[in-house]
């Protein structure tokens, strides 16, 4: 059945999975390929589907709503996003908020009367009615004069019954029973279902307690009913709330369990049961759980049981070759794929070497039909194919051929409910062919994930449904060859989609990472982490009074004194005018040199971070990308920005500004980013022509003599990048010392102050620049159209990531009181699944603390705050582990300092006061990142308008500045700018010098008489 025949099928799955997408179309094409008469069998019955597809288009209410409002419309993304948060939103004032700015812009009167269908021109004059009443441009007409007599309570429902609708054409039921029934009408004569209890991944262990007794009673009412042929589908991510390949161990087993018990019970009541597919990180996890299941002796006989494959994925062929080889019948749902635009910007965030999945939408097609080839073929699938593509349907039945001796067809199709209506009506009913439609099972309100996952599967311009509601478009196009079209340009990826890699253009690399989600990957790196690195106690539980003597190293980590420090500046002093004079593009060239040598040592750097730092296998991972990002984002825009530029003037003058070094530089970094920062301010000091002393926080010294080591190789003079370990005292000395030109700094705001102080005590010292980046009361403001799934997870990030223990850390949470006791109650279940442990542990969340001092005073703090504290974790016994902390607040203006740790402060606050929220938070004083979770994107932009911040972040997570794209700094008591990873940092770095020249001094304006415009 497969090409290939020298491998295992989870072989050829490890090798395909980040292949380039050229070779593994290549061995696609050809088994998606039809032959020339069979091409032509195939478009005359497409282009009879085709017809089919279009006359159902005005037929049914479902399916003239959508025509009126397609998903690539103004008014249909409107009315999707506002179905998706309505109704969640539990107070008028808000919903009224919502409904205007998703209502406000569209036009919604072009719709009125033109549908064939009362039921949806009565939605259609809903939501006419809203616009009225929430539009701008509509104040003074008459319709809104008419209207407002009966107040908001009307325009909500008028834009509820429009949302109902929404609902109805995507859910087939709120409950299995009112699902069955439905489908039980004549409309779905002829059709089974596949019924779905909607809902995405469990955040909790009670949201997967639910989930699963949602599916229990869905097989006890379908089984109740054998006989009408319907089945069950099953979400592995909603039954387990951990579902990732770093808890692999523990959650393959808790699924196992529960999938056979669901199996078991299905193949009791004999009917099918399907496992849904989910990311591809996820795909390993859920072979290892169906195979298990699959083995089961007690499932010997039922052949109820299956799975779902997703084309999309350059793994599909290999995995339906691991199912057909199971030993037993599988029911395959094939499915072009649901989480594409995830996928891929998943990759590249994580800076992976190529896509799990195609980048064009015709090699997805060309890779459904290689694997609906292969599902035909095999000998122990019975295939469904889940398509509302004319074209894939006509192949397919053409590849099929007749019925078999039974006089049945030995395989299924699939659609959504919602959409293909036509498709498949006359292929049921007057062709004996079966087709199940996937039904989803729930409440309206949680639509989200759904709607969001329908969209990529199918409101893409590139997708058939897109292409058929499109006029412009002729029969031939729509029906044109996805073999021909991938060959034609030679199976290349996508032009607009670049390679992780090239992610920012040919300027600068992109920092390459690891794939974490790979399980022996993972514990490949779990085991290097692991590994006692030279100069490094392995003890991780050990206090930090074990940094006080460390021992005495060719690095040279020991701790120095201010002479000694007063002795670097004087090395560096010297050595100025030498690395100056260097040209941009070698000093340049140095820091890619170092950028590389960063990648080669990743391992080495990796554990010493978790070692000394004591940070996770994914904050160190990031640890040294961030590092490798700013030597080359500097290295670029130094070759950029920093050539002498010419300025115009008038004729015979030329004006040149040019940007040079300073001097010496101090760059003092703390503990929480030893490499990243410490090198981050240290290189752009250096690529501007400075020379540099750079002092390593006490606590983490090693981590910064290795990268001084590196940075040593690459070609930096060792005067002109001097390390000086030490404390306080060796900090005041570079400070304090006369010939120190310009000071960077990342710590607190009572040390920045101090530096900045200390810089203007000599009144015979010229002004000394100082670039500061300090912390801040960093607070995240939810309101109630916020998904409460996605703000739990944002949270936990935000605030228990790296145990509290970054500057942009999310310290205060704010929410909206209506939906504050629900948040809370989620976030605290996500919580208790925090594993506090050594930071080697694949497993852990949260490891220690920095040090002594730092565990001393948060716990202090905690023990003040007992009785406020309304969620607290279990720490272990050794170590210095904070455990996460939520303190419940009477007023967001009860904090008044930041607490550097896991420990996150919860209030409320009104609806409607977002902009006063905002102004409460900035009257704080601090001013580095916010983040707001809403809906709304008025409110957005109000955060945008009135928050005093450096960095906001709207509806995801509030850490992780990524170098170049999200440049990162604060401003008031968070830093004085400008931002680091930024286009700005390094002219800050330079003094700017302009040289103005009379070119005619000499005799004569060369430049006009070279001009041929005649003369006497």
């Amino acid at each position: 059945m497969s090409a290939d025949v020298t491998s295992s099928p989870r072989e050829t799955m490890a090798r395909l999975h980040r292949a380039s997408e050229p070779d593994v179309l290549k061995g696609l094409l050809a088994r998606a390929a039809s032959t020339p008469d069979s091409r032509d069998r195939i478009l005359g019955h497409a282009s009879g589907l085709l017809a089919d597809l279009r006359a159902a288009q005005g037929k049914g209410w479902v399916n003239r709503f959508l025509q009126e409002y397609r998903l690539n419309s103004s008014e249909g993304v409107a009315l999707l996003s506002l179905a998706e948060a309505f109704l969640r939103v539990p107070d008028p004032e808000t919903a009224d908020l919502l409904i205007a700015d998703k209502l406000g812009d569209a036009d919604w009167r072009a719709h009125t009367g033109q549908s064939s269908s009362a039921l949806v021109n009565t939605a259609t004059w809903g939501l006419v009615i809203g616009r009225a009443l929430v539009g701008e441009g509509e104040k003074q007409s008459a319709l809104r004069r008419l209207i407002a007599r009966a107040g908001e309570p009307f325009v909500r429902q008028a834009v509820g019954a429009a949302m109902k609708m929404m609902g109805e054409i995507f859910v087939m039921g709120r409950t299995i029973d009112e699902a069955m029934a439905r489908m039980a009408k004549p409309e779905h004569k002829g059709f089974t279902a596949s019924f779905d209890m909607l809902g995405e991944a469990a955040r909790t262990e009670g949201d997967a307690k639910r989930y699963f007794d949602a599916y229990v009673r869905a097989i006890d009412a379908v089984g109740g009913n054998a006989a009408a042929g319907h089945s069950i589908s099953v979400k592995l991510s909603a039954l387990h709330p951990r579902y990732e390949v770093a808890r692999w161990d523990a959650c393959v087993a808790e699924l196992i369990e529960m999938l056979e018990a669901l199996a078991v019970q299905a193949a009791g009541k004999g009917i099918a049961l399907t496992v849904d597919a989910e990311e591809s990180e996820r795909l390993e996890m859920s072979l290892d759980i169906i195979g298990a299941v699959a083995a089961l002796p007690a499932l010997r006989g039922w052949d109820g049981f299956g799975m779902a494959v997703q084309a999309y994925g350059k793994r599909a062929r290999p995995v339906i070759a691991w199912a057909n080889d199971l030993g037993r019948v599988m029911n395959v749902r094939l499915v072009k794929g649901a989480y594409w635009d995830s996928e891929i910007k998943r990759t590249q965030v994580e800076g992976l070497s190529d896509y799990p999945l195609f980048t064009r939408k015709a090699a997805t097609d060309v890779s459904y039909l290689a694997c609906a080839r292969d599902m035909l073929e095999a000998t122990n699938i019975r295939p469904a194919f889940a398509s509302h593509n004319a074209l894939t349907v006509a192949t397919i039945i053409d590849w099929a051929g007749p019925r078999n001796q039974n006089g049945a067809r030995d395989f299924e199709f699939q659609r959504l409910h919602g959409m293909g209506d036509g498709l498949y009506e006359r292929l049921v009913r007057e062709h004996g062919y079966h087709c199940r439609i996937y039904a989803p099972v729930g409440g309206h309100r949680d639509l989200l994930a759904y709607l969001v996952r329908r969209l990529l599967e199918n409101g893409a311009n590139s997708s058939f449904v897109h292409q058929l509601a499109d006029e412009r478009l002729s029969e031939a196009e729509i029906l044109a060859d996805p073999v021909e079209k991938i060959a034609a340009v030679g199976g290349a990826r996508h032009p607009s989609i670049p390679l992780p890699v090239d992610l920012f253009g040919a300027g600068r690399r992109n920092s390459t990472g690891i794939d974490l989600a790979d399980r022996a990957v993972l514990a490949e790196v779990a085991a290097k982490v692991a590994k006692p690195q030279p100069f490094v106690s392995s003890e991780v539980e050990t206090p930090r009074d074990r940094l006080a003597t460390p021992p005495s190293t060719s690095l040279g980590t020991n701790g120095l004194d201010a002479v000694d420090a007063g002795k670097a500046v004087g090395r560096a002093h010297a050595a100025f005018f030498a690395w100056a004079a260097r040209s941009v593009e070698d000093r340049a060239a140095c820091l890619d040199r170092l950028a590389d040598s960063l990648e080669a040592h990743r391992d080495e750097l990796m554990a010493i971070c978790v070692q000394e730092a004591f940070k996770t296998i994914p904050d160190a991972l990031g640890e040294v990308r961030e590092a490798v990002d700013f030597c080359r984002y500097y290295a670029q825009q130094a070759r950029d920005g920093l050539h002498p530029i010419d300025l115009p003037g008038p004729t015979g003058e030329c004006n040149t500004l040019r940007f040079e070094g300073r001097g010496v530089w101090a760059t003092i970094a703390p503990w929480n980013f030893p490499l990243a920062i410490f090198l981050g301010q240290t290189v752009a000091a250096l690529v501007t022509g400075n020379t540099v002393v750079a002092k390593p926080a006490p606590q983490t010294p090693r981590i910064a003599a290795f990268a001084v080591q590196l940075a040593h190789d690459a070609g930096v003079p060792k005067d002109a990048l001097i390390m000086v370990p030490g404390g306080p005292e060796v900090g005041a000395a570079l400070t304090a010392d006369p010939r120190t030109v310009g000071v960077a700094f990342t710590g607190s705001t009572a040390t920045a102050k101090k530096i900045a102080r200390a810089l203007l005590e000599d009144d015979n010292r010229p002004i000394v620049p100082l670039i500061a980046e300090t912390g801040g009361i960093n607070a995240m403001i939810v309101d109630s159209t916020a998904l409460p799934e996605q703000v739990v997870q944002d949270v936990v990030t935000s605030a228990f990531r790296s145990a509290g223990q970054r500057c942009s850390a999310l310290r205060l949470l704010l929410l909206q009181e209506e939906i504050a006791d629900s948040v809370i109650e989620m976030l605290s279940g996500a919580m208790d699944l925090l594993i506090l442990g050594n930071p080697a542990d694949p497993r852990t969340d949260v490891g220690p603390v920095i040090d002594r001092a730092a565990y001393n005073r948060l716990m202090a703090y905690r023990a003040e705050q007992e009785p406020h504290i309304i969620k607290t974790l279990d720490a272990p016994t050794t170590g210095l582990f904070v455990p996460p902390t939520l303190i419940r607040l009477k007023s967001p203006d009860d904090l008044t300092q930041e607490w550097f740790g896991p420990i996150l402060h919860v209030a409320t606050w009104p609806a409607g006061k977002l902009a006063e929220t905002i102004s409460r938070v900035n009257a704080k004083g601090y001013g580095l990142t916010m983040g707001l979770h809403s809906r709304i994107a008025r409110a957005g932009e109000l955060a945008e308008e009135r928050a005093k911040v450096g960095n906001l972040y709207v509806n995801r997570s509030m850490i992780g500045a990524v170098v170049g794209s999200q440049p990162f700094g604060g401003e008031g008591l968070s830093g004085t700018g400008p931002k680091a990873g930024g286009p700005h940092y390094l002219h800050r770095f330079c003094v700017e010098r302009h040289t103005s020249t009379d070119t005619t001094s000499a005799g004569g304006n060369a430049t006009l008489l070279s001009l041929d415009e005649g003369g006497i």
